[in-house]
């Protein structure tokens, strides 16, 4: 007889006590190797893949796309060992593999390979076949897991082949309006089901029946807003910006600059070829130098020693819009780091935060942030902090603008500069002369060379 091994949600680190699920990467009587990525789940801080430390055959899968699971509950049972005629990893997977012990997570340790394709296996025993297709109890019954949520019943997978619908939100609108996916057609790429399709299924289901000409017709009440769970990155952008505001009293300067000089800088620096420097990069070098001239601004505030603490090395994050909302990855040791390998590091980080690949690691640990609200042609803004940080330099876009210039009106590159810091840490004089420093190196980029 086989064993039946319980896979749980495990300790995604940094923190982080639940995931949603967004998409099963294998169904119930699939054949699955050690350490093969079994289901794709969304945290606060990432989306990760989640590989399963024991081989065998899939018996079944706990939760539903789009469920949110605690850290502990089951994800998924696997017999292994003899009855379950598992097919032998291939070599590959074996070589990586970790015996029954759980891998790091997507993100952390070494990158381990993923089987080809998956593989289904052959009915040989009651114990250990794929369910038929009714609405049965799952083969096995897993224990119920030590924590204080309700633990999700198992959902088994016995159509012939998953929904073509990847957003958990489109499920939960067919769920709760009594849309059958498996009778739709998607509009989408592949034929996948789009928002659009499940909203038009609705829309045929609530269609009013004919009626005589000669009774009234019932006038429908106003449709309701769409409701967005504050939840996953939106809910942890929520959370962080609201305790900000709570704890932290701030205060915002901000200053006009004269860039011109800046981008002739840049412009001049790209001219002799390599890699090319991004305006971020050359202003996130000058906003290490500022930090080293005033240190006040890169710490935090301990509340329960009633302390502030100067953080020794710069970790500066950056703001980055994504198709999954914004995100602050951040760059180590940034005040190590010359202008090229700036913008070697914000690109890597950027291309993985708009793949939605970012790891958890990726998105804590920051000092300072820089943010360039300039990318969405807005000149001026008022920065929250990111807690627990104690300052953020905004930088609005660069344009052309009337400008006096060594005594005379002239068209120059003119940018807004703002900074928000938290009055605990510093005074205006502090705040002040690290924008003005800032400024000045702006207009000036020989300011930053004599201060290096």
């Amino acid at each position: 007889m086989p064993q039946v091994m319980e896979f749980k949600l495990p300790d995604l680190g940094e923190g982080l006590t639940e995931a949603e699920i967004v998409r099963w990467l294998v169904a119930v009587g699939d054949v699955v190797a050690i350490d093969q990525p079994v289901v794709e789940v969304e945290t606060a801080k990432a989306m990760v893949e989640v590989p399963c430390p024991y081989g065998g055959v899939v018996t079944a899968r706990f939760g539903e796309e789009g469920t949110e699971l605690p850290v502990g509950a089951p994800l998924i049972t696997v017999a292994v060992g003899a009855g379950a005629e598992v097919e032998p990893a291939a070599p590959e997977a074996e070589s990586s593999g970790s015996g029954n012990s759980p891998r790091p997570l997507i993100g952390y340790g070494t990158d381990h390979s993923r089987p080809a394709r998956r593989r289904r296996v052959r009915p040989v025993t009651a114990a250990v076949q794929a369910p038929a297709p009714m609405p049965v109890a799952a083969p096995v019954a897993p224990v119920a897991p030590p924590v204080a949520a309700p633990v999700p019943q198992p959902v088994v997978d016995a159509s012939a082949g998953p929904v073509p619908v990847i957003s958990p939100l489109v499920r939960k609108l067919a769920r709760d309006g009594g849309v059958d996916l498996r009778g739709l057609s998607g509009s989408g790429p592949d034929g996948l089901i789009m928002r659009a399709d499940v909203e038009a299924a609705l829309a045929a289901l609530r269609a009013p029946e004919p009626v005589a000409v000669a009774e009234p017709v019932a006038v429908a009440a106003p449709a309701q807003g769409d409701r967005v769970p504050l939840k996953g990155v939106r809910g942890a952008v929520a959370e962080k910006l609201s305790r900000s505001r709570r704890e932290i009293p701030d205060a915002t300067c901000w200053v006009d600059a004269d860039a011109t000089e800046l981008m002739a800088a840049r412009a001049a620096m790209n001219a002799v070829g390599g890699p090319k420097i991004s305006v971020l990069a050359l202003l996130a070098r000058i906003c290490t130098a500022a930090l080293a001239k005033y240190p006040e601004l890169n710490s935090t505030v301990d509340l329960a020693a009633n302390e502030i603490v100067r953080l020794p090395s710069v970790h500066l994050g950056f703001a980055a819009q994504t198709e999954r909302g914004l995100m602050v990855p951040v760059v180590r040791d940034a005040h190590t780091r010359n202008p090229e390998s700036l913008s070697a590091e914000f690109a890597r980080l950027t291309e993985l935060a708009r793949g939605g690949k970012l790891s958890p690691a990726d998105l804590t640990g920051g000092t300072f942030t820089l943010n360039n609200y300039g990318v969405f042609g807005v000149d001026g803004s008022t920065p929250i902090i990111n807690h627990p940080e104690a300052a953020m330099l905004g930088v609005g876009r660069i344009m052309a603008k009337p400008w006096v210039h060594q005594g005379e009106l002239a068209v120059r590159q003119v940018v807004q500069l703002s900074l928000t810091f938290d009055h605990r840490v510093c005074d205006g004089g502090t705040a002040g002369g690290f924008l003005r420093y800032v400024a000045d190196c702006v207009e000036s980029p020989a300011v930053l060379l004599r201060s290096l």
